[in-house]
């Protein structure tokens, strides 16, 4: 088997993702669909030789090892995010392709408020979504604006590595988990000595990388991070409940302090083909630092609805404005309200 074959049809069939697990058909995920690459079914034990190909000796003993995998690597002049797991004993391959260049804010559906939330020199900025929402992509493009507009010492961390940014006019050093450090924690409690101004954290995966990003953020940083979560409040909520009660009121007032915004979006379908983002921008004023402070969660989408002048837009208000401007259809926008309605914080 030749991998790299499957490789060069994601490529050329414009994917979003290549799926190969022994037993099954190989899959790309073009726009909203699953398509088969071919009928026939992959052999287990072909795949395994094959997917060894492209690892070296440290990462066949880490995915043996521990029966995941996650790297980066280029194949065929493009860049791909690459997981490797186990089904039912059956090796599984998802490679996201990542774009060449960093997008830019204009393809990415940037908002001036949005924009202008890469101006800031300190505190805490999350861009949470599902997984595929394009949270690495909003986040590198605001990393890219800052290494244009000024000269800045940006610290990335990630897990793999995704989008690889050529210095204009800041310093930017890209650290990987695994290969340069051994967790999110670790390598931001370094980077508080390697006199940054802006660090971007893949992920905010556990109390530790929460902990760190804050005291970060309160120490005259910019930090850049994202969750899984869904909307504000939701996020809100996650990080305080990353927290033993006795410490509640401690992450309350860290939040209320040095949290700058939350960005939750979704990609949809486009009219045109391709799918758009769709934001809700919550911005920490001091309405909302205050319901923070007060562990008033709930209140914050109300807040959202009613501030817009203040650069504030729930995903409803989002929607409308994609399906005003005629970049999405009818329905698309009422499957995505009532998905919305069926959650427990409403839009």
């Amino acid at each position: 088997m030749n991998i790299q074959n499957y490789f060069k049809t994601a490529i050329e069939k414009g994917a979003a993702d290549l799926h190969l697990v022994g037993g099954s058909k190989s899959t790309l995920r073009i726009g909203e669909q699953l398509i088969p690459v071919s009928e026939t079914l992959l052999d287990n034990k072909e795949l395994r030789e094959a997917v060894f190909t492209l690892l070296d000796e440290k990462q066949k003993e880490h995915f043996l090892k521990n029966k995941e995998l996650d790297f980066g690597k280029e194949i065929l002049g493009q860049r791909f995010r690459i997981n490797l797991h186990f089904q039912e004993g059956k090796v599984g391959l998802t490679a996201r392709v990542i774009a060449k260049e960093v997008p830019s804010p204009d393809k990415l559906g940037f908002t001036e408020n949005l924009y202008g939330l890469t101006h800031l020199r300190d505190g805490l900025i999350l861009v949470v979504g599902t997984s595929g929402s394009g949270k690495s992509s909003t986040l590198a493009a605001m990393i890219d604006i800052i290494n244009a507009e000024r000269k800045a010492h940006i610290i990335t961390i990630e897990d793999p590595i995704e989008f690889l940014f050529k210095e204009k006019q800041s310093i930017i050093e890209q650290r990987e988990l695994g290969n340069d450090t051994r967790s999110f924690a670790a390598a931001l409690k370094s980077a508080l000595r390697q006199d940054p101004n802006v660090i971007m954290v893949g992920e905010m995966r556990d109390k530790e990388t929460i902990s760190g990003a804050l005291t970060a953020a309160e120490t005259g940083h910019l930090v850049l991070s994202t969750l899984h979560t869904s909307n504000a409040p939701e996020t809100i909520q996650r990080v305080i409940d990353s927290y033993p009660s006795d410490k509640k009121n401690q992450i309350l007032n860290q939040l209320a302090s040095n949290l700058r915004a939350v960005i939750a979006q979704e990609l949809l379908p486009a009219k045109e083909g391709g799918r758009v983002a769709v934001r809700e921008i919550m911005i920490n004023n001091s309405a909302i630092s205050n319901l923070i402070k007060n562990n008033d969660i709930a209140q914050i989408i109300s807040t959202i609805q009613t501030s817009g002048a203040e650069g504030m837009v729930t995903m409803n208000q989002s929607i409308d404005k994609l399906l005003v401007a005629g970049i999405i259809d009818q329905k698309v926008a009422e499957n995505r309200k009532r998905n919305l309605e069926t959650k427990s914080v409403y839009y």
